[in-house]
């Protein structure tokens, strides 16, 4: 399962995303986190020291390290060099799965220990020195974009990501990577407003969107929300003695989480299980191919000086390959 936390800055995204995580590997689930935001904050949540958080290998920096493997033996891409962040899998292209070890996990992914469970943990990576001024946050995102377009996952294995803040994911393709997508929402105007964007950007492209609401503190809250978002509102969550300890940097064990807030995460994962069996291989793969053309067209010939849409395997769909195989 591919799914993805979005909402405006400070909604509280990264936490909930964090306690997701947490509340899938207590329970046993393999799980694979990944930092998609530019201001980096998953590890934290999930326990790391500031020193632990900064030694994270950052995926853009080994961007034509990751593009060199997942090309493989496709005879459409010449070269890693060749290789955009949109650019489709094709025959003899590398396919990941959540659980297996391979190169790019080696070179991006660090176990994170929760409570005795483990995850992998990925990041973009912050924006260093030599990007400042001259470089926007999609370089760093793009190597997330890549890397899932080549990842295979199956219903018992969770990929979670945590997204950029507000409908700022659009920029790109990734959005429609997910089987669902939680987006976090504070009761108020403002915190609604990204809703309505995401609804409105997402609506042809088949995206499933919940909505969580977080800060959620009686039922005057409850009712705006309901009022605003609808039946997307999957569920609500209120104020976590847990979380203000995890703020400080002193979780206490996950068990003792309220159960009320225990209750919300496992409304979670029942609606992200049941969006598996929706999964379709052929629309993933058509949307991947449409965002690359879309590059292809708008920019990508022009400044790479290649012809991006040769890339495009058009009798190769992301699930069949899988099977074929395994």
């Amino acid at each position: 399962m591919k799914i993805a936390f979005v909402g405006k800055g400070g909604s509280g995204k990264t936490t909930l995303s964090s306690l997701f995580i947490r509340h899938l590997a207590t329970a046993g689930a393999p799980v694979l986190a990944v930092d998609a935001d530019i201001n980096q904050h998953l590890g934290p949540a999930l326990g790391l020291d500031e020193a632990q958080a900064a030694a994270l290998p950052a995926m853009g920096e080994r961007l034509p390290l990751i593009k060199d493997y997942l090309r493989g033996s496709n005879p459409r891409i010449a070269s890693a060099d060749t290789m955009i962040k949109t650019t489709p899998p094709g025959e003899g292209s590398r396919l990941l799965r959540v659980g297996e070890d391979n190169p790019v996990y080696d070179l991006c992914a660090r176990p994170v220990e929760l409570d005795g469970d483990a995850v992998r943990l990925m990041v973009t990576g912050p924006f260093t020195d030599a990007d400042l001024g001259v470089a926007c946050y999609h370089s760093k995102t793009g190597a997330v974009e890549l890397f899932l377009n080549h990842l295979v996952d199956g219903p018992d294995e969770y990929v979670v990501v945590d997204m950029t803040a507000g409908s700022d994911s659009f920029a790109s393709g990734m959005f429609t990577r997910f089987d669902i997508t939680f987006l976090v929402a504070e009761p108020t105007r403002k915190g609604v407003s990204v809703y309505r964007q995401y609804k409105e950007y997402a609506r042809d492209f088949g995206v499933v969107l919940k909505v969580v609401g977080n800060k959620v503190q009686g039922q005057d809250d409850l009712d705006f929300l309901r009022a605003e978002v609808g039946d997307d509102l999957l569920v609500t969550v209120g104020h976590s003695d847990w979380v203000r300890a995890l703020e400080k940097g002193r979780p206490p064990r996950f068990e003792l989480l309220e159960d009320v807030n225990r209750r919300a995460l496992h409304r979670l994962r029942t609606a992200a299980d049941a969006t598996y069996e929706l999964r379709d291989w052929e629309r993933y793969t058509r949307q991947m191919v449409h965002f690359h053309l879309k590059n292809a067209q708008s920019w990508g010939n022009e400044r790479t000086g290649i012809d991006l849409a040769a890339q495009v395997d058009s009798s190769f769909v992301l699930g069949e390959s899988l099977a074929a195989a395994v």
